[in-house]
């Protein structure tokens, strides 16, 4: 398990498929594996395996929105842990545009399960020592760095029926 810098905060992640993993950040969390995690990637290609790409009139938005702080429930494929999707047939999935989670998702080869680093109920942590502070030697490893100029967290859209479940701040371009 790692936290990382994303667009707005840190990030606490793993290898998807590795269920011991998932489960030590959903407990870190202090999250029930119902609601489901965001999958992150440095490629649309990256999360093949978790999402079912067959239809490419639900991959207009996501595509054309990325990489960027786009969130977007596609459908899950046969197959994808309920560790990842929770209680839904979709799976959350983002190629994120912050510069060190593309070269962590690239150099390792794998997408990842991407929450904010906080404990629940509590805000989202923006600095690597604040992280540190709050979680300790819970966290395998943190990656240092700046998180994003986004004001909150990514917006998710539902790629079947373009409803916004969760919009997001952004400055003004």
């Amino acid at each position: 398990m790692i936290a990382y810098p994303t667009e707005f905060c840190f990030g606490l992640g793993c290898d998807p498929l590795n269920q011991a993993a998932v489960r030590r950040v959903l407990a870190l969390k202090r999250r029930s594996w119902r609601q489901g995690l965001i999958v992150i990637a440095d490629h649309p290609l990256r999360l093949r395996g978790l999402v079912d790409m067959a239809d490419p009139q639900l991959l207009g938005g996501p595509l054309a929105s990325w990489p960027g702080p786009y969130t977007w429930l596609l459908p899950a494929r046969p197959g994808t842990p309920t560790w990842l999707r929770g209680q839904h047939d979709t799976v959350a999935v983002r190629v994120s545009a912050h510069p060190l989670v593309q070269k962590l998702c690239h150099e390792s080869g794998t997408a990842l399960v991407s929450t904010s680093a906080n404990s629940s109920g509590r805000p989202p942590l923006r600095r690597g020592p604040a992280v540190l502070a709050q979680f300790g030697n819970q966290i395998d490893c943190i990656l240092d760095g700046h998180v994003g100029v986004a004001l909150g967290p990514s917006t998710i859209t539902d790629a079947a029926t373009n409803r916004i479940l969760r919009s997001a701040g952004y400055p003004e371009a």
